[in-house]
């Protein structure tokens, strides 16, 4: 650190004295000045700098002084960067530009390749996803060039910049997005080389990405505070070009631009309002906390969403041909961009007075302005003039209602209600052509508008004259009141209608506009059951039909969904709601044959609301049906739903005016309370999973800073009405009145910015193969309605007369359709099941996959397996860990669909089953590529097992179905299944990434870190389990391993480049784990802008780690590549350095945390010293210094002992104190612990080497408060922050017990060390306490660090059984030093089978009663061994024959212990374990070694070639014995070489007589 300091100030001084040779060449005297003083501000900070470093160089172990040193040099890069801001403002835009331009070219080629390898794409699925992805980008290219242009053409522009630095930011999570399709759709695609380029492409993209990512970054920070006078400049640029296009409008030069139709700009318009909205109230928030710089971001926001709207506006005036219209839309256009102007003014001039009230005021009331000239722009729109015709004619129509009186009738009561029927016909056929006109063109809308006005005035006017025939005023003002809410479900109707056609792909706004007219016709029948006197069952026959013809609209095209219901429920409601309806036709038919009439009116309404029920699930099913065919593209829930916050909203104003009205009472006040807690309840809960779900962080941040107004205000509300309630006087309501209009302006705010299309769903797109699918529920669910209309036709002439036979069979016909068509629809719905034919077609390709496998196991087995020769190794091995990957990622998501998600099972299962086959066919080739054997079987097993476990699980998944109460049954299978799959996938992956790691392949790796970095930018995620503590710890830990794996890449570098690649892939999951705990860390972290740094400085680290893994793929490459290895170096320092950048961002988010974890590492290594220090004591080498003696070190000891306490104390007070304070505590504690434990080493130094037990007495004293504090510094880090309650807290205070006690009993050893009567009693009441705490350890539920084997545990038992005898001729001679002795021994040997006992225990195969069994006896065996040693100390302090007799009792119950100790761990073991030591073991091993030797010896037999024959002279027969030997030289000389290997095999060394045969062969020649 200090080193370099000194090379950064040498670098300010080189800085410093050119900044003054510019202003000594300066001509401008402001700019000279301006440059002076930068110069000596620079001066300054180096100075504090230079001085910073002395001090940590003087004391180089002070955290105090390296913290100044960290502060100082902080402050130093700040004043450069004022400085040098201009020239570092222009290198930074520079770099972005470079990296925009690249970005730009990558996605360029990534969407060239997309297209060329869509024809050979097997999966449609993901080539749909891939085309979309990639129009989205394809729309962002053009901003992100003509950002980069602007800021070329443009260099010392702030507004280009800031272009550029939008375009940029705009256009990474879309790029990132089609990456991420782009590498899904890889393994699926046939033609080799398609792939090979898209997968290519795709990489390159990320790379760019990742560049223009850091870059984009960097950029904002130097050009961040100029935001708001960008979006100023941008807003006024804006209002320039409509001003253009009104002059263009006026001389009938208006054109539309290419591609701009008036369908497309009005859908614009609705969504660059809704984005305006949302932006302005993102403002808003900013505006109120005061932070410039989310400020300018939000004015920004404005801008642009302002800029979408002007292009929208004037396309719609361009399209329009009316000019009155066109001067209309520009002139509000141009309106909005006025007050949007003003509104960024007073934003900033706001911001610098975040807590004036006055400022804030006139900010909300610009806001109003703009939200008003908003409404004023959608309203020019063709079609929405009409609706606001028709609205304000209902209006007008509707005041008609508040007179007090009504003039008399002119017409009888029959005329009277039959003009009302006619009109009610009339106005309820008006509603449903409204609701399919909405759809429609504009002129549909504007057409059916204007006559839904006009026939609900004719409809209105029927009804005050039907409230004048009424006799009574009670009876006047209830049909008056049932006209007024016909006029408001009216109103309502047309408000859906208008938003509809504002925006046609709106979610839920077809359901809303459904609703409202169900409404209408709910209103109108309440009306006519009222005012009409009929028969009895003729007003339910018409109000049915009424009701019939309204819901048949739902099954005209159900492309959205209806309702909430899943496919499953929908089946239980058309079963339930076919009984209902059953028994009201039975009802029907009998009651009208019986002349029941009320009765038959009762079945008649039954029955009516039995068939909407019934339309309603079937139209959602049907749906559901058309959404799950894989062919269709499902809609991608939103981050929320708009119209949640809209009924949210309009509820609580609604509650909030029934506060406010004087004719209030006092339940209606608590209830009016009730309903707003509940909303703002639920609002500010959808706020908090939304901030949690989004990547945006300033969405994150506005949705937490909206929750947090409106939790507030409602907080203030309910305060009034509680004092309200108490005293209902006109002053507490008058402050009830008051405390309603920041909530209602809080929710309002809040609302338009969740209405952010960016927020909104994406609607499903259904196929032609899904309409296909859909449609026998739509025919059967139509002939329904229709017959059942009929139906009800034919009852209600019957019901008045009943004696018409011809009518009877049309009744029993009709009736006959209705049952004929509900079984069909049943029967088509059950077939129909969502996902079923997909599990099935999946099922098939696994198993026709597994078939494969093993043919090429077979083939494998053999020798037989051809190598594959048309693609390399590697990327063979790339398309197995794409594949892999891919499968993973769909492993959960299955799952969940068929838990309860039936509409996503089809999807889900078939996007599976597409990767298997690019799986298994690049398995098989990669293994046929593999020389070895072994590693080919393996690749092989692991695939298979792989494939089973997702056949098994797509078993279960078709049995569950996606039916909730069906996967309640198969919960436990689905779970095993998943588990299995994971377990597969992670094998598989293990296995390649080896394979990979040791061949030097490393894209895979680089793959893999990309994807960890771009994770941290992405959401969603849920609550984080722990605590920023936790994570933190893990986190640095994690990083402390980066480094060291860093440090041996270095070294391998030189000495073994062969393991490079091991190490990357160890870095690669190191860097993988860091960056999943980022996430939770910066969520955690005690604000945004240290999480944000903490999330910056990982994938900073990020990007190193890929550039050092991809250096040590191409030095394995060509280990003798100089320039290579330098590069690989040169990387790795920048690794180590970025490690360093995440450990201090992380010590900046919790500084005595982090502190504590230092501290923490720091007395572990003091508790390694001082166990080192024992080995020497115990081996007799630990020798005192000169002539020393325990009396010159006896006072350092106690008094550093007793400022050790001091510490501790400090340290537990500060736990729940400031960072700053508990950082300075732990510093404190380990600087004392450490010269304690040096002191205490040198005490038991001077006692001299020839009293070894009493040494390690003194030291173990030591260790254990080492040990102590290394837990209560642990407990002190997980307590950090929390409430007195918490159980971190109570804890804390357990283990500052236990400091205290383990120090004062230091202090007692102390003492007695060189007092030989009480030296040995005093080291076994340490002991004693010793195993106490162990034990506590040993009980507690923590499991152990790491796991051993029953072996060991075995092992450790063994030294009980020595300590017990030691402690019973220890009790019995009662000499101290034996009791020393025993001392010694007894706490090594119980402590180490605590642990063994416990680790043994914890072994993943080791089932849960056979763990509790040894934990408990291992318990037992301590309790027993501690009653023993409590035996001895009392037979020390009084010692009696009769004392001593019972020591043998308590060493029987010791020893019992440990039997049924070793009794556990041989069950730990299980059945199959034997003993290595067993002879009859020994002797079997020997036997199968013998038989492997024979076997190897035979098969080498077996490939032996017999050589040529040599040719033996022909002798004659007198030369018998001379020729026979001849032969026999030849013989034993040809086959010796072979003979003597096969011996060697047979006896297994070498065969004595070989080399003896030879020679008596040629002695007998």
């Amino acid at each position: 650190m200090v080193r370099q300091a000194r090379i950064l100030a040498q670098a300010t001084s080189d800085l410093v004295n050119a900044i003054k040779a510019d202003a000594e060449g300066e001509t401008d005297l402001e700019n000279s000045r301006k440059l002076l003083s930068a110069a000596k501000i620079l001066a300054d900070a180096t100075a504090k700098m230079v001085e910073a470093a002395k001090g940590a160089a003087a004391h180089p172990d002070s955290e105090e002084q390296q913290q100044r040193l960290r502060e100082a040099a902080e402050g130093l890069r700040m004043a450069t960067n004022a400085a040098a801001q201009n020239a570092i403002k222009k290198k930074l835009v520079h770099k972005l530009e470079h990296a925009a331009k690249q970005a730009a070219a990558s996605a360029t080629q990534t969407i060239a390749a997309a297209q060329h390898a869509a024809s050979s794409n097997k999966n449609p699925a993901a080539q749909q996803q891939l085309v979309q992805s990639c129009k989205v980008v394809a729309e962002q290219i053009p901003m992100l060039v003509q950002g980069v242009r602007g800021s070329q053409s443009q260099p010392d522009s702030p507004s280009a910049q800031l272009a550029l630095i939008a375009a940029s930011q705009n256009f990474l999570q879309p790029g990132g997005k089609m990456v991420a399709a782009a590498k899904a759709t890889v393994p699926t695609i046939t033609d080799q080389a398609s792939a090979m380029q898209l997968s290519q492409c795709a990489k390159n993209l990320a790379a760019a990405l990742a560049e223009l990512r850091t870059a984009a970054q960097k950029a904002q920070e130097a050009c961040g505070p100029l935001e708001i006078d960008s979006a100023l400049g941008l807003v006024q640029s804006l209002e320039r070009d409509l001003q253009e296009a009104k002059a263009a409008a006026r001389d009938g030069k208006l054109k539309p631009l290419p591609g701009e139709t008036m369908e497309k700009c009005a859908q614009d318009l609705g969504n660059s309002t809704k984005a305006v909205s949302s932006a302005i109230a993102h403002l808003l928030g900013e505006v109120a906390q005061g932070n410039e710089n989310y400020t300018g971001i939000a004015a920004r926001e404005v801008a642009q969403a302002l800029r979408s709207l002007s292009q929208a506006a004037r396309g719609v005036a361009a399209t329009t041909p009316d000019p009155q219209a066109q001067s209309a839309m520009l002139e509000c256009a141009s309106d909005v961009m006025d007050k949007a102007n003003n509104l960024i003014e007073e934003a900033r001039k706001a911001v610098a007075k975040p807590g004036d009230p006055e400022s804030q005021q006139r900010l909300a009331q610009v806001a109003k302005a703009v939200s008003q000239a908003l409404s004023r722009c959608v309203n020019c729109l063709p079609g929405q003039r009409d609706v606001d015709a028709a609205i304000r004619m209902v209006g007008e129509s509707s005041k008609r209602l508040l007179a007090d009186s009504f003039p008399p009738s002119t017409k009888s009561f029959q005329e009277a209600q039959s003009q009302l029927n006619q009109a009610a016909a009339g106005l309820n056929q008006s509603a449903n052509e409204l609701v399919q006109a909405s759809r429609g063109t504009p002129q549909d809308l504007a057409k059916s508008s204007g006559k839904f006005g006009q026939d609900f005035n004719e409809f209105l006017q029927a009804g005050v004259e039907m409230a004048s025939q009424s006799p009574s005023k009670e009876d006047q003002a209830q049909v008056v009141s049932n006209l007024k809410s016909i006029s408001m479900s009216s109103s309502k109707l047309l408000l859906a209608a208008k938003a509809l056609s504002a925006d046609p792909a709106a979610p839920n706004l077809k359901n809303q506009l459904a609703a409202a007219a169900r409404a209408v016709t709910d209103s109108i029948n309440q009306l006519i059951t009222m005012c009409t006197q009929q028969a009895p069952g003729q007003k339910e026959c018409d109000n049915a039909l009424r009701e019939l013809e309204t819901v048949k609209e739902l099954l005209e095209n159900p492309t959205q969904t209806v309702n909430d219901m899943s496919y499953f429920n929908c089946l239980d409601s058309v079963m339930e709601n076919s009984k209902v309806l059953g028994e009201s036709m039975a009802g029907i038919s009998q009651n009208a044959k019986n002349s029941k009439l009320p009765e038959f009116g009762d079945s008649i309404s039954a029955a009516s609301k039995a068939l909407c029920g019934l339309t309603e699930a079937a139209a959602q099913a049907a749906y559901l049906v058309g959404v799950s065919d894989p062919n269709s593209q499902a809609g991608q829930q939103g981050l929320v739903d708009p119209t949640q916050f809209a009924r949210a909203n309009q509820a609580i104003q609604m509650a909030c005016q029934n506060l406010v009205d004087p004719a209030c009472t006092q339940s209606q006040v608590l209830s009016a309370a009730t309903i707003v807690a509940k909303h703002t309840s639920a609002l500010c809960n959808t706020c908090r999973l939304a901030s949690s779900r989004t990547a945006n962080p300033v969405a994150k941040r506005q949705f937490v800073q909206s929750a947090k107004e409106v939790a507030n205000s409602t907080a203030n509300l309910v305060k009034t009405i509680k004092a309200l309630d108490g005293e209902f006087n006109e002053e507490n309501r008058e402050r009830c009145r008051a405390a309603t209009a920041p909530l209602i302006e809080a929710v309002d705010n809040l609302t338009a910015f969740a209405s952010n299309p960016e927020f909104a769903t994406v609607p499903a797109q259904i196929s032609p193969e899904g309409r296909r699918a859909m449609e026998p529920i739509v025919s059967s669910a139509k002939t329904m309605l229709e017959s059942s209309a009929g139906l009800i036709q034919t009852a209600r002439s019957l019901a008045v007369n009943p004696k018409d036979p011809p009518q009877w069979s049309v009744l029993a016909g009709h009736s006959r359709t209705v049952s004929d068509s509900i079984k069909k629809l049943i029967t088509n719905m059950r077939d129909k099941a969502p996902g079923q034919r997909e599990c099935d077609e999946a099922i098939e390709v696994l198993n026709r996959c597994m078939r494969e496998v093993d043919q090429a196991s077979l083939a494998a087995i053999s020798q037989q397996l051809a190598p594959r020769e048309d693609i390399s190794q590697e990327a063979l091995h790339n398309q197995m860990i794409t594949a892999v990957q891919e499968i993973s990622n769909l492993i959960e998501p299955v799952a969940s669909a068929a838990r309860a998600e039936a509409s996503q099972l089809g999807h889900k299962v078939s996007q599976m089953a597409q990767y298997f086959e690019p799986l298994i066919m690049a398995a098989v080739g990669a293994a046929s590529k593999t020389p070895n054997h072994q590693q080919q079987m393996n690749l092989l097993d692991q695939t298979k097992t792989l494939a089973e476990s997702a056949l098994q699980m797509l078993y279960t998944a078709k049995e569950a179905g996606g039916n909730p109460k069906q996967a309640a049954h198969t919960q436990e299978a689905l779970e095993e299944a998943v588990q299995m799959m994971k377990e597969a996938v992670e094998d598989l992956t293990t296995t390649l990434n080896e394979a990979a790691s040791a061949a030097g392949v490393v894209g895979g790796m680089v793959d893999s870190i990309t994807q960890a970095i771009n994770q941290l930018d992405e959401g969603p995620m849920g609550e984080p389990e722990g605590t920023f503590v936790d994570y933190q710890t893990t986190m640095v830990k994690t990083a402390k391993a980066i480094a060291v794996t860093v440090q041996e890449m270095v070294t391998k570098s030189t000495t073994n480049p062969d393991e490079l690649g091991i190490l990357a892939n160890q870095l690669t999951n190191d860097y993988g784990q860091l960056a999943q705990e980022a996430k939770p860390a910066a969520l955690t972290a005690e604000n945004e802008e240290i999480g944000s740094h903490i999330k910056r400085r990982v994938q900073e680290l990020g990007h190193g780690c890929a550039a050092l893994v991809t250096k040590a793929g191409a030095l394995q490459c060509s280990p003798s590549d100089a320039y290579t290895k330098k590069e690989l170096i040169e990387s790795a320092r920048k690794v180590s350095e970025k490690v360093s950048h995440v450990l201090a961002a992380l010590q900046a988010g919790n500084r005595g945390t982090q502190a504590c974890i230092t501290a923490a590492s720091a007395v572990s290594g003091i508790i390694a010293d001082l166990d080192t220090t024992i080995m020497f004591a115990t081996a007799g080498t630990l020798n005192r210094e000169n002539s020393e003696t325990f009396a010159d070190h006896r006072e350092g000891i106690l008094k550093t002992a007793k400022a050790l306490v001091e510490d501790t104390k400090v340290l537990v007070q500060n736990a729940t104190a400031s960072q700053e304070k508990l950082a300075q505590a732990a510093q404190s504690s380990v600087s004392t612990i450490t010269r304690l434990a040096e002191v205490v080493k040198l005490g038991a130094a001077s006692l001299g080497s020839e009293d070894p037990e009493t040494q390690v007495v003194l030291i173990n004293a030591v260790k254990d408060v080492a040990k102590a504090l290394g837990d209560l510094i642990g407990a002190t880090k997980a307590a950090a922050g929390k409430a007195g309650d918490d159980p971190a807290v109570y804890q804390l205070k357990n283990s500052a017990k236990v400091m205290v006690t383990n120090v004062t009993s230091l202090l007692k050893t102390v003492k007695a060390v060189e007092d030989e009567a009480t030296k040995g009693t005093r080291a076994l009441e340490a002991t004693i306490e010793h195993i106490r705490q162990e034990l506590a350890v040993f009980s507690s539920l923590v499991p152990p660090a790491k796991v051993s084997t029953p072996e060991d545990f075995i092992r450790m038992t063994k030294g009980i059984t020595m300590a017990t005898a030691k402690a019973v001729a220890a009790g019995n001679s009662c000499r101290q030093e034996d009791v020393i002795a025993t001392a010694n021994l007894s706490r090594r040997a119980i402590a180490d089978m605590l642990r063994a006992c416990k680790e043994a225990a914890y072994h993943p195969e080791v089932s849960s009663d056979v763990r509790q069994r040894a934990l408990r006896f291992g318990k037992e065996c301590a309790d027993g061994y501690l009653e023993l040693l409590e035996h001895v100390l009392v037979i020390l302090q009084k010692p009696t024959h009769e004392l001593k007799q019972q020591l043998a009792g308590y060493s029987k119950r010791v020893a019992s212990s440990v039997t049924e100790l070793i009794q556990a761990a041989e069950a730990m073991k299980g059945t199959e374990w034997v003993d290595p030591e067993d002879p009859t073991v020994i002797a079997e091993n020997e036997l199968l070694g013998a038989a492997a030797a024979i076997e190897a010896a035979a098969k080498k037999l077996e490939q032996l070639k017999p050589r040529a024959k040599p040719k033996v002279p022909q002798l004659p027969p007198a030369q018998g014995v001379c020729g026979n030997g001849v032969s026999i030289w030849v013989l034993s000389r040809d086959h010796a070489p072979c003979l003597c290997p096969i011996s060697r095999e047979l006896t297994g060394a070498q065969a004595p007589g070989c080399l003896d045969f030879t020679a008596l062969c040629v002695l007998g020649v």
